[in-house]
């Protein structure tokens, strides 16, 4: 199984990219930052592939794609588990904030996925994008409204690639609250939010029963990428929801 992984350089990313060259695919591994791509490749295993790509940039993900592909001998899968998630009072989102969310949730995602385009109906491949239940499942949570509606165009340009290529295997799979592994693979999510918004947003998650109190072990998110792209191309799968179980009463 020859896998592309987009975002593969902290998070979920990385740790999707690893879990699927350790357990037998043929994997190249995509992200802006080389240098974390690199260790992130020797983790994985001999064979791995690093290449860096910026998904706001078409010239970069169509480059980086044809690397890939030349690199693997072609494409049966591609992951995208590039995401930012803005925390910030609607009012207070900037054009500059709204189009570096789209360009990096959505627009990103179309240029790698038109880029892999030929590569995957040569293989009849699969296309897996990550997606939030804030976008699906839930209402929009207070202060990540940006996110959430990205996540929702992303779900909705899952769709459309499926409308006009039904012969590929496109799903969104959404995710809930997960726990990433050790070091670069746990979650940078967060990481640049701002303190006092936290603290201001946090009680408003909690009232809502927003906040589960459970996390989704990334391993289950591995194994369930895994599972997805080992079903076999002809299998029609346009959505996938892997939550964690809810602590008992």
């Amino acid at each position: 199984m020859r896998t592309v992984v987009i975002g593969a350089s902290s998070g979920l990313g990385r740790s999707i990219g690893v879990g699927l060259a350790q357990r037998g695919a043929q994997t190249a591994l995509l992200a802006r930052r080389h240098d974390r791509l690199v260790e992130a490749a020797k983790e994985a295993g001999p064979g791995t592939l690093a290449i860096a790509c910026d998904v706001t940039d078409e010239a970069s993900c169509r480059a980086a794609i044809e690397e890939a592909a030349n690199g693997l001998g072609g494409i049966d899968a591609l992951v995208y588990a590039t995401g930012i998630g803005p925390l910030a009072h609607l009012a207070d989102v900037s054009a500059a904030t709204w189009a570096r969310a789209f360009a990096t949730n959505v627009t990103g995602a179309a240029l790698v996925t038109a880029a892999a385009l030929p590569y995957l109906t040569a293989s009849t491949g699969r296309a897996v994008y990550l997606s939030s239940i804030s976008a699906s499942q839930t209402p929009p949570w207070p202060g990540l409204g940006a996110y959430a509606v990205s996540k929702a165009a992303l779900d909705k340009l899952v769709e459309a690639w499926h409308a006009e290529h039904p012969h590929i295997g496109f799903t969104r799979l959404v995710v809930g609250d997960c726990v990433g592994g050790e070091g670069e693979s746990g979650t940078q999510f967060a990481s640049d939010w701002n303190l006092e918004l936290i603290g201001a947003f946090h009680p408003i998650w909690a009232a809502r029963n927003y906040l589960t109190g459970t996390l989704l072990d990334v391993e289950e998110l591995v194994r369930a990428v895994h599972n997805l792209l080992a079903s076999g191309s002809g299998t029609s799968i346009p959505s996938l929801v892997v939550t964690p179980r809810a602590t008992p009463a």
